[in-house]
């Protein structure tokens, strides 16, 4: 296999496993036989164009089934990782809490939502002891300070709601999908890459009186997903991907409600942008199809 092949291969990742299995060496074959003599990197033009096509062929197939079910989902799959990453810089002194929230991640992942639901109530029940400085479930010393990446104590600032919001609509969502008492599907494991970029993201970073902003990873994480979810939702004339968005931006605003009288004028910009962006992922999917011009 040659360089120019191996690029083009790692390019095609971006396309479903069984599009790439049904058509992925017809591509291949395709690309090399039209490639410049001697290329060993595929053109930008080439390799934009690939990953374009394979998130096109993910948004085609992520219609499949009842929107309001995959959008609930989904909601509930980026509260569990954006729980998980609260907890992550936490991980010394707090073992038994990140891996209880890195398996109530998987399984809301692989679709057990049975199995889902008891782990998101215990971490839940443990994030508002934590925020309360109640005694539950084991002898946690506080202040819990991090490991690594934060420089503020686990819910030192802030309140009841801000530490649970995702948590208690992430039960919610489970306990719906639970009572429709069918199969859900799985979702990609592309979405522990998102831990990295919001690991550092306290919820209750509003309530700080020195006034801290949110970790810039964060902030691009959310522009970049809530405009994906805008484009996937033009691009298939659906609304799965607005309830999801929906139901993160109710997480975030419960947290802004609380802290409502320590808010500055960039934190209002910052939850306007994200209200904005949801808002467009609602809009798109019912806006007018373009016609073809004759």
């Amino acid at each position: 296999m040659t360089a120019l092949e191996r690029r083009y291969r790692r390019l095609l990742l971006a396309y479903p496993r069984g599009y790439r299995s049904a058509y992925g060496d017809e591509l291949i074959g395709l690309l090399l036989d039209t490639a410049e003599p001697g290329s060993s990197l595929p053109s930008p033009k080439e390799a934009a164009g690939l990953v374009a096509g394979g998130l096109r062929a993910r948004v085609t197939q992520a219609t499949r089934g009842p929107a309001w079910v995959d959008g609930l989902h989904l909601g509930t799959t980026v509260l569990t990782v954006a729980n998980l990453a609260v907890l992550v810089p936490f991980a010394r002194s707090l073992p038994l809490w990140v891996a209880l929230s890195a398996l109530a991640v998987l399984a809301v992942l692989r679709g057990w939502v049975r199995l889902a639901l008891p782990l998101v109530l215990l971490t839940g029940l443990k994030a508002g002891a934590l925020a309360t400085a109640a005694l539950l479930l084991d002898h946690t010393l506080l202040p819990v300070l991090p490991d690594f990446l934060g420089a503020h104590a686990l819910y030192s600032t802030g309140g009841l709601y801000s530490a649970v919001a995702g948590h208690v609509l992430a039960f919610a969502g489970l306990l719906a999908l639970a009572a429709r008492q069918r199969p859900v599907r799985a979702r990609s494991w592309w979405w522990l890459a998102t831990l990295p970029a919001i690991a550092a993201a306290d919820p209750a970073w509003l309530g700080r009186a020195d006034g801290a902003s949110p970790p810039g990873t964060r902030v691009a994480a959310e522009i970049v997903l809530l405009g994906l979810a805008v484009w996937a939702g033009h691009l298939a004339r659906d609304p799965r991907w607005a309830l999801a968005s929906a139901i993160y931006l109710l997480a975030v605003s419960v947290a802004f409600a609380e802290s409502l009288p320590y808010l500055s004028r960039r934190d209002v910009a910052y939850w306007a942008l994200l209200a904005f962006l949801t808002l467009a992922t609602a809009v798109v999917p019912y806006g007018r199809r373009r016609r073809a011009l004759h």
